[in-house]
């Protein structure tokens, strides 16, 4: 079972999953610290001294100062505002992936050409690979005879 285990692991799949998700938990990090730290400050500056990660909405009906004040004083809240920063923080980092993969396909070599369907010798349709009989004109179309 170790042998069979050990096996799995030096898998270059796994591998390079493994290495994907801490890479992407790291990118993660960085993504999130670009958008609370640099991105939303300066937007909250333009929108007028605004602090998006402090939106929230008091279920109990109070009035607190700050969405910290809400939490200690434990009320249910709905935090609206870190919710908008993290989608912000999912387009970024989709847009990010995309724009690495569409880089990363422009650099790798076309697919080869799909190879050109096997067609009967007699009515020139399509036939699957492995048939005898053509399905449209019932022609004998055995391997020797066929032309693709």
């Amino acid at each position: 079972m170790f042998e069979e285990w050990k096996k799995f692991l030096a898998r270059g799949d796994i591998l390079s999953l493994s290495i994907g998700v801490v890479l992407g938990g790291a990118f993660g990090k960085i993504v999130s610290s670009f958008t609370g730290d640099i991105l939303m400050p300066p937007l909250g500056m333009l929108l007028g001294k605004v602090d998006f990660s402090n939106f929230f909405l008091s279920l109990n009906g109070e009035s607190y100062n700050s969405l910290a004040a809400a939490k200690e004083a434990g009320a249910p809240v709905i935090a609206y505002g870190a919710f908008l920063n993290t989608c912000l923080d999912f387009v970024i980092v989709a847009t990010a992936i995309f724009i690495l993969l569409k880089q990363v396909n422009r650099l790798l070599p076309p697919p080869p050409p799909a190879p050109d369907p096997r067609k009967c010798p007699y009515c020139k349709e399509t036939v699957a690979d492995d048939a005898t009989k053509c399905p449209h004109c019932a022609s004998d179309i055995s391997a020797s005879v066929v032309s693709k």
